[in-house]
């Protein structure tokens, strides 16, 4: 099965600038979605950003349009996750997820539809 593990996470100020990366190893499907969930104590784990290189589709989660941009680099089978103008609200533990099945853009950043997850990475952002 996939191992994913996300880095990258920290502290920062509001209007500040972070990189989440998410290193991928163990059998890799051509055809994979890769994604970006968070999760806040006592809150459900949601969805912030998706891609697929092979089908050439992306979603992202309203909240996060225009300040957040997910990109994946097959060569290096990394995940990354460029967020900027980042705001207290931000602040989650976050995730990457992996799964191989056919999404449509609807779907793409549904967790139910995910089946391999990575440990998390924390993000504060401050006020």
């Amino acid at each position: 099965q996939q191992q994913l593990v996300e880095s990258g996470g920290g502290s920062v100020e509001a209007g500040g600038s972070l990189r989440l990366a998410c290193a991928a190893s163990g059998p890799l499907y051509r055809r994979n979605y890769w994604a970006w969930f968070r999760q806040t104590p006592g809150s459900e784990r949601e969805g912030v950003a998706a891609i697929s290189t092979f089908h050439d589709a992306t979603a992202y989660a309203d909240s996060v349009k225009g300040r957040f941009a997910i990109s994946h680099d097959d060569a290096k089978n990394t995940l990354y996750l460029q967020m900027n103008n980042l705001k207290p609200e931000d602040t989650a533990m976050y995730y990457c997820a992996s799964d191989p099945n056919y999404k449509s853009e609807s779907t793409m950043i549904r967790k139910e539809d995910y089946t391999y997850w990575g440990q998390g990475t924390q993000v504060t952002v401050s006020s």
